[in-house]
């Protein structure tokens, strides 16, 4: 088997090969296939670096194949979800995550299946255990995961198995992404994990991370940037403990992180080579890619997406 280098990591990991088009459905989701690249954001959807406001339907345009955003901590399911249906026609909007302690599973299961009804099979629901400091009576959340899932697996077929994914880190929960959803969606990883996570998971299961890049070819400004995203995730126990599995140490993750570490966790370059290092994810075992670009403001970075389409979509 050949082996590929990453930058920041402990070493080579495994090379995969990623599918054709026609049989990438095979070895994702029986219900549908989320194509090879998504869009993560958090940022304000309507409103782009540009100017426009047509940001979700020009992604369409694009073609990007999925749209994930954040459920946030506000009770039931957040009405951006909605939104980005609404603006759009065929591709699938994702939540990445909603979290299991802001609503109770029957809640989240009647929200998804009203939007089922109106936008059929174009929902996915994410969820995820999120943080302790994050959560409001968080506790067990293996447990409590398990819990919720076993409500949702009575509760119909939008919200079946074939039909959620789970954020996973560790293998526990990763098995659990395994036998009880349609696969994982792991956030805040370097390719290495993608590695793992694929082994975990074995071949058949969907495996989508979330990839966060920065269109700069400066280091010390690439950098820079990326720490403001580094910083507040490596205080987060689930995140800093997955990393130190993964060969970081103390100092690694110490002041935003080190060089090594940022540069694990986060594409910068030019487009080719940030397109280059989001396909070490697929080449290690990633089914679908949910790029992330990191960008100063609350605008959509809209730019960013269209620069890196003809890279990643048109290869």
């Amino acid at each position: 088997m050949q082996q590929v280098s990453c930058q920041g990591g402990r070493g080579p990991v495994p090379e995969r090969s990623i599918p054709a088009p026609g049989l990438r459905l095979l070895i994702t989701l029986q219900a549908m296939d989320l194509g090879p690249f998504g869009v993560w954001s958090n940022a304000t959807w309507s409103r782009a670096d540009d100017g426009s406001t047509d940001v979700a339907a020009e992604l369409e345009d694009l073609g990007y194949d999925a749209l994930w955003s954040s459920g946030g901590f506000e009770p039931g399911l957040a009405a951006r979800f909605r939104y980005l249906l609404s603006v759009t026609t065929r591709l699938t909007v994702v939540s990445g995550i909603v979290s299991i302690w802001a609503a109770s599973p029957d809640e989240i299961a009647r929200a998804v299946a009203d939007l089922d009804a109106q936008y059929p099979g174009r929902f996915v629901l994410g969820l995820g255990a999120s943080h302790a400091a994050r959560a409001k009576n968080y506790a067990r959340p293996y447990t409590h995961m398990v819990g919720f899932l076993d409500v949702l697996d009575t509760a119909g077929p939008a919200v079946a198995k074939g039909r959620r994914v789970l954020a996973a880190l560790g293998p526990r929960m990763l098995a659990l992404a395994r036998d009880r959803a349609a696969g994982a969606h792991p956030y805040f990883v370097p390719v290495e994990h993608t590695a793992r996570a694929r082994s975990v998971l074995g071949e058949t299961p969907l495996l989508a991370p979330e990839v966060t890049v920065i269109l700069e070819r400066d280091p010390t400004t690439a950098r820079g940037l990326a720490r403001t995203f580094t910083a507040e995730n490596l205080t987060l126990p689930n995140y800093a403990d997955n990393l130190r599995s993964l060969g970081f140490g103390d100092d690694d993750l110490a002041g935003g992180g080190s060089d090594r570490l940022v540069d694990a966790v986060v594409a910068w370059g030019d487009v080719e080579a940030v397109a280059a290092r989001i396909r070490e994810h697929h080449t290690a075992g990633a089914d679908h890619v949910c790029v992330q670009v990191l960008s100063t403001g609350d605008a959509f970075p809209l730019t960013a997406y269209r620069a890196l389409a003809p890279a990643l979509l048109n290869a």
